[in-house]
């Protein structure tokens, strides 16, 4: 029942938004307030979930709900949690629970905050739905549920091209998601079964090796738009550039982890014999992806867009650690998943804040000296950059280093070679990961005050309001206590994985 409370409450606090504003909220501080105090409940109830989650049996379903939804087709409404998926709904109660947090001084710009609350809220319980359902009908309706208060968001509170950024986003969406259900109807309809835990406990036993192969490549295309693996992220640059710092934040650190749940939730247990067969080919654009990203970023002027491109970069090496079709390789995708939630976060919260003070995220308008004109923000802006280039003791670096290490041992049935080149390229692209993070601070916060940092210093020295703190401090700390004790995420994910391959 703790999963219907995690989601009702956000549920009545959108329909809140619903009662006209001079009866209920009369001010937009009251609303931005409201909405702190839903999802900050929220939180709570997903910290509950955490405590009452059993730690010694991290690889089965606990906390089920399991109710009879349809009985004419085997519809059930089931939710329930493992070591897989815990992570993520803690991430997303604490990240929108922060966005709201960060409103209360820097709302988006565009009023309608009545609107832009009641979105947010309902784009929470997509997420949430999406990582406790354990049935494919109603993981695929959470999974839709996020696509048009995102779309709306950007839509509506976005740049000057939101309306190209939020057309593209919708549209590679649901032609991700008509592959994607026709993948998992594919596979109902052959097993028989819409439970997705009776599916898992099969390993593919009863469904044909053509239709696991058939299967795996529809769900994994539909899964590779949301993660966004190359070359279907074209989507991703201009949604993150458009979009306010809340939605990128939730796009970013959320929406995302979306995919790359779903390939190892749903797509490699029930078609395992798929996934070996096209796990190279995974492998194979997660590398691209990753050398791609990392010089784009190279290129690129605008900050969020920087960012943007770096979340390829850093995807591809959760995508290659799910290719290995390994406990290590699932174990860095998993790793990676949070790691990345938690520090690209940090990093669109951060360029958010350079753009309200600066007016722009152009780094070649933004000139350098930031240490000089707001030196608490380039310090933690310098953190985050160091933490999302994977330097050691800190959350970014044990995905990758676990992916490559993964890829130098993939499964025994797919090809050591060429797992082995991977790694090498991978190898190659997290040293352009350093290199685009070193520049973009060098230019930016190092050296002598230029450009806007000069002519605008009185705007640069404002101080670090206590929103932004509040927002920043806990992402700070999670990631340092991840990359300082892996072992605390590590020990959660590693049972549910074991028993993806048929382990204990």
């Amino acid at each position: 029942m703790i999963f219907l409370l995690m989601m009702a409450i956000p549920l009545f606090g959108a329909l809140a938004m619903l009662v006209p504003a001079n009866r209920f909220l009369r001010t937009d501080l009251a609303v931005r307030f409201f909405g702190t105090a839903v999802s900050g409940a929220t939180l709570l109830v997903a910290v509950s979930a955490m405590t009452a989650f059993d730690f010694d049996d991290t690889s089965g379903m606990q906390l089920e709900v399991n109710w009879s939804w349809a009985p004419a087709i085997g519809l059930r409404f089931h939710l329930g949690v493992d070591g897989i998926s815990l992570p993520l709904v803690v991430l997303t109660a604490l990240l929108t629970f922060l966005c709201f947090l960060y409103t209360l001084r820097h709302p988006p710009k565009g009023g309608r905050i009545r609107l832009l609350t009641a979105l947010l809220l309902v784009l929470e319980i997509g997420l949430l739905g999406t990582f406790v359902a354990l049935d494919l009908v109603l993981f695929f309706v959470f999974f839709e549920v996020v696509l048009i208060p995102m779309y709306v968001v950007i839509m509506m509170w976005g740049g000057t091209a939101r309306r190209a950024a939020a057309d593209k986003f919708i549209l590679y969406t649901l032609l991700g998601s008509g592959l994607l259900l026709a993948g998992m109807l594919l596979i109902a309809v052959k097993a028989g079964t819409l439970d997705m835990t009776v599916l898992a406990a099969r390993h593919g036993d009863g469904l044909s090796h053509g239709v696991q192969i058939t299967a795996f490549a529809l769900m994994g295309l539909g899964f590779a738009v949301k993660a966004p693996m190359w070359p279907l992220h074209t989507w991703l640059p201009d949604a993150h550039t458009e979009a306010p710092t809340v939605g990128s934040v939730l796009l970013a650190g959320v929406l995302l982890k979306m995919g790359t749940y779903g390939l190892v939730r749903v797509a490699l247990p029930l078609a395992p014999h798929g996934a070996q067969v096209w796990a190279p080919w995974l492998g194979l654009l997660a590398v691209i992806g990753i050398v791609y990203g990392a010089l784009a970023c190279l290129a690129q002027r605008d900050l969020k867009r920087m960012i943007a491109y770096s979340s390829v970069g850093h995807m591809g090496f959760v995508l290659l650690g799910i290719a290995t079709l390994t406990p290590v390789g699932i174990n860095a995708a998993l790793f990676g998943n949070v790691a990345h939630g938690l520090i690209t976060s940090l990093l669109f919260f951060l360029a958010g804040a350079v753009k309200e003070r600066w007016g722009t995220s152009d780094l070649n308008e933004l000139g350098g000296g930031l240490l000089g004109t707001s030196p608490r923000l380039a310090s933690i802006l310098t953190f985050a950059s160091v933490a999302s280039l994977g330097l050691p003791g800190l959350a970014g670096f044990w995905g990758e280093m676990l992916a490559l290490l993964g890829a130098y041992r993939p499964h025994a049935d797919l090809p050591r070679e060429t797992f082995v080149t991977f790694m090498a390229v991978a190898a190659l692209g997290a040293v352009l990961t350093a290199a685009y993070f070193l520049r973009m601070l060098a230019k930016l916060t190092h050296g002598p005050s230029d450009g806007l940092t000069a002519s605008r210093g009185e705007i640069a020295g404002r101080a670090v309001s206590v929103q932004e703190y509040a927002a920043w401090v806990p992402l700070i700390a999670l990631t340092l206590l991840v990359g300082l004790w892996p072992k605390t995420l590590l020990d959660v994910t590693t049972g549910p994985v074991r028993a993806l391959f048929g382990g204990g």
